[in-house]
């Protein structure tokens, strides 16, 4: 029981950061309203996920309270420059360092859930980056096995 709740928890906590990636990067090409965002969501992963109103309206309501996005007068949403600044690839890890441990391994699920993305919508990125995957896979093997 404790397992598929924690389960549960990294799977919530991995298509939030997915969700948050997506809505940064459609906001980018142009403003979009909720329903906008979802519908380009579903399209652009060819059906296989569609977030629900309970996690993109949540997600967009954050966003404007951090000052990422606004909302305009027309009820759709656009990406400030604060928020066009953290959503610089490798989504900030660069220069926006986390502050703890925790924060560096939510850093790294956000970027797994962007991979895992990515794979299942062009395969072929993943591929064209397996030898760098495998050193990345290496170090986190004997990392977590040091411990």
């Amino acid at each position: 029981m404790e397992q598929h709740r924690r389960h549960h928890g990294y799977e919530h906590h991995r298509r939030r950061g997915s969700l948050r990636i997506w809505v940064f990067s459609i906001l980018r090409q142009a403003p979009k309203n909720g329903y906008e965002i979802m519908n380009q969501i579903e399209s652009a992963s060819q059906g296989h996920w569609r977030p629900s109103p309970g996690s993109i309206y949540p997600l967009l309501d954050e966003l404007q309270r951090e000052a990422s996005v606004c909302k305009r007068e027309d009820g759709r949403y656009e990406i400030t420059e604060k928020g066009k600044k953290e959503f610089e690839w490798p989504y900030r890890m660069h220069i926006r360092q986390p502050k703890t441990v925790e924060g560096t391994v939510e850093e790294m699920n956000i970027c797994l859930a962007y991979l895992e993305d990515l794979k299942r919508i062009d395969p072929s990125k993943i591929t064209a980056n397996i030898g760098k995957l495998k050193i990345v896979r290496d170090r986190l093997t004997a990392l977590v096995d040091k411990s």
